[in-house]
């Protein structure tokens, strides 16, 4: 029985650090740029976007396909290291363990 309580306190444990872990990402930001800086994506630690930001040069009138994909890139980029930065603390909370929060990535 005294094996069943240490699953559980570590279970408690655990929930504490994934809780704490989800405020942390919550208030990180991660960014990246396309087009050599000219579209800047911001995004928080669970990927959600933040902020976009677009260099008034990059806004062509005959080339909206330009800027379509350059804030493509930039979004894709910053939620991909939203992704990784996620991953990382996940693993640091947990251990190692495989664990997947529901709505993440």
């Amino acid at each position: 029985m005294n094996n069943l309580q240490q699953l559980l306190q570590m279970g408690q444990q655990l929930q504490a650090k994934v809780a704490e872990l989800q405020k942390r990402l919550d208030s990180q930001e991660v960014s990246a740029s396309a087009g050599g800086g000219m579209v800047k994506a911001t995004v928080n630690g669970k990927g959600g976007i933040k902020a976009l930001r677009i260099e008034a040069a990059v806004v062509d009138p005959h080339d909206v396909e330009m800027l379509e994909d350059l804030v493509l890139a930039a979004v894709t980029e910053a939620q991909n290291k939203a992704r990784t930065l996620y991953e990382d603390e996940m693993r640091k909370a947990t251990g190692g363990l495989p664990i997947q929060l529901p709505g993440l990535f």
